[in-house]
């Protein structure tokens, strides 16, 4: 995995895992997001303004996951980011999760989101900050 376009790291942690002792399916989801404020933070974007902008919101509007193998409490993981610009307002991320030690694919998972403005709730364009980040993750193929 040499050309990667952001990578973050963890530890899968007691609370990720159901009875069963296995990673929840929810929490796969969660840990993209987790993965997605890294790469945000990485490219200066200031989370704590980003997340409560009066002027944009970016909900998920869709999500899904398809699992290859299971994960277990103490399993070191990657998760690699793919954003891609959709239109002038949506983008997608495309997460892979794979084992630290090992190539092997063991999840995979897609976010896509929409700019609103938070008071209409209406449609807007991706904000400059946004579309940078997205110019940047596809620079870095």
């Amino acid at each position: 995995m040499t050309d990667l376009r952001y990578i973050y790291k963890r530890t899968i942690r007691f609370q990720d895992t159901d009875a069963a002792g296995v990673v929840y399916f929810a929490n796969i989801l969660a840990m993209g997001h987790e993965a997605y404020e890294a790469s945000l933070n990485q490219a200066e974007i200031n989370l704590k303004s980003f997340f409560v902008n009066p002027d944009f919101a970016m909900p998920i509007v869709h999500a899904s996951v398809d699992f290859r193998f299971p994960l277990f409490c103490g399993d070191q993981i990657l998760i690699r980011l793919n954003p891609e610009i959709i239109n002038e307002n949506s983008f997608k991320i495309q997460y892979e999760i794979r084992l630290d030690n090992s190539d092997q694919l063991i999840a995979e998972a897609i976010t896509k989101h929409i700019c609103i403005a938070p008071k209409t709730r209406q449609r807007q364009p991706l904000p400059p900050e946004i579309i940078n980040w997205l110019e940047k993750a596809s620079q870095d193929i």
